[in-house]
């Protein structure tokens, strides 16, 4: 049968397994190379995995959608990062399973917030985000100050990123109970958002 233009536009079947082994090579030759760049596999220099407490208050801002209306990624444009900071690199993010990166932005992005405000200033726009921000459309969290972490879940939630890379230790993961004993998820969220982009803080 020769074979032609013709033959594959009315033979469905073909032109359907053609499709997705072209997708799927080019798919490969595009994300294949990325896992043998070191800068995009290892760690930037100083960046530090998740305290328990900054751990359970990042598995809190997924759980409350959070990423829906704040990207953690800063692009690479002027605009960006005369507004935010020094654009993302992925070695901050290689402890991140799974990461935050997106450009959806209802609200500001939060990549590098971390100490822009105090403690103090995080929690009141948790209770109250129109007393700080006027114009703010961000619903208000008043139960995660009354909600207290089960420290019972960090143990193995710490466990299992260990197995996936993330270079926790015997003793960071034996103590992780203690070390959020008596906090609230507003304590976590908090302590979360504060290490926020602090990796690159003084990178210019």
């Amino acid at each position: 049968m020769k074979f032609s233009h013709e033959t594959l536009e009315k033979n469905i079947g073909l032109m359907a397994v053609l499709v997705v082994l072209v997708i799927s090579v080019g798919g490969l030759v595009e994300i294949v190379p990325l896992f043998f760049q070191k800068s995009l596999t290892e760690p930037v220099a100083g960046l530090k995995p998740y305290t328990a407490l900054q751990l359970a208050g990042r598995d809190i801002y997924q759980r409350e959608g959070c990423y829906n209306c704040h990207s953690q990624m800063i692009r690479p444009f002027r605009a960006e990062t005369e507004r935010y900071g020094h654009y993302s690199v992925a070695g901050e993010f290689v402890y991140d399973h799974p990461f935050q990166w997106g450009s959806k932005r209802t609200g500001p992005d939060l990549h590098r917030v971390g100490g822009r405000y105090n403690d103090d200033w995080h929690r009141l726009h948790l209770r109250q985000p129109r007393d700080l921000v006027p114009e703010s459309n961000m619903p208000a969290y008043p139960w995660l100050a009354n909600t207290q972490l089960d420290p019972s879940e960090r143990a193995p939630r710490m466990t299992a990123l260990s197995r996936v890379g993330v270079p926790y230790s015997k003793e960071e993961i034996d103590k992780a109970g203690d070390d959020v004993k008596g906090k609230t998820e507003e304590d976590a969220l908090v302590a979360y958002l504060q290490i926020l982009g602090t990796s690159l803080k003084n990178v210019k």
